[in-house]
């Protein structure tokens, strides 16, 4: 049987000029439940230093089959929604092993 392996997402998130505020706020209501979805092992919201624009949203998961869990997860229909409100002008998901 395989072993699990660990996984994490990185996602730059970029706000639309003049909503970084609320684009931070949106993202910070993330942290608690995605703390507590299945198989999450660490999630942070972080704001760059050199851009006050530029948003990180990072999560470490047990294994693939978590993150994707996660992924489909009615959690995440928040981007759809800053997306639309063109709050978010835009996205760069990476996943890694």
């Amino acid at each position: 049987m395989p072993l699990k392996q660990p996984v994490t997402h990185l996602a730059f998130i970029r706000a639309s000029s003049g909503r970084s505020a609320e684009l931070g706020a949106r993202l910070r209501d993330l942290l608690e439940p995605s703390l507590r979805a299945p198989g999450c092992l660490s999630f942070t919201v972080q704001r760059s230093q050199a851009d006050a624009d530029l948003w990180l949203l990072s999560g470490s998961w047990q294994d693939q089959q978590a993150m994707s869990g996660y992924f489909a997860s009615p959690t995440l229909e928040v981007f759809g929604e800053l997306v639309q409100a063109q709050v978010v002008s835009s996205l760069d998901l990476h996943t890694f092993d």
